[in-house]
């Protein structure tokens, strides 16, 4: 399976301003979602290759998120975007299911190669 369609799921705009432009200016088709409620809908509605989802959102986070993905049968690969790295927190999104993990502040030029290596290890 190849990567090509991408649901990135953040609460800033201008993280998700910034993301997609560099998501689609190496050839990706990005649809986005500012609240993991929407992130939900949009993930049932369309099964994206992946989903990249930030860690802490108002309302239902990203593990709150991930986790109704799941029990509404989306299991689609999800990366966390997040400042929140430490060791506790990536084995915590390992064991909710997360496939990978790309930091905050990301590098722009290199965030759809982190995003393929992470796609393709899975």
């Amino acid at each position: 399976m190849t990567l090509r369609h991408i649901l990135l799921v953040d609460d800033e705009a201008d993280i998700r301003f910034i993301a997609s432009l560099a998501l689609r200016a190496v050839g990706f088709e990005v649809r986005l979602a500012s609240t993991g409620r929407e992130g939900l809908a949009a993930a049932v509605g369309e099964a994206p290759d992946l989903i990249v989802l930030d860690s802490m959102m108002p309302g239902m986070d990203g593990l709150a998120t991930l986790s109704a993905l799941r029990a509404a049968g989306v299991h689609v690969p999800v990366v966390f975007m997040t400042a929140n790295t430490d060791l506790e927190d990536l084995a915590r999104y390992r064991a909710a299911g997360a496939i990978g993990v790309v930091p905050k502040p990301f590098d722009v030029k290199r965030l759809g190669d982190q995003l393929r290596k992470i796609f393709a290890a899975h």
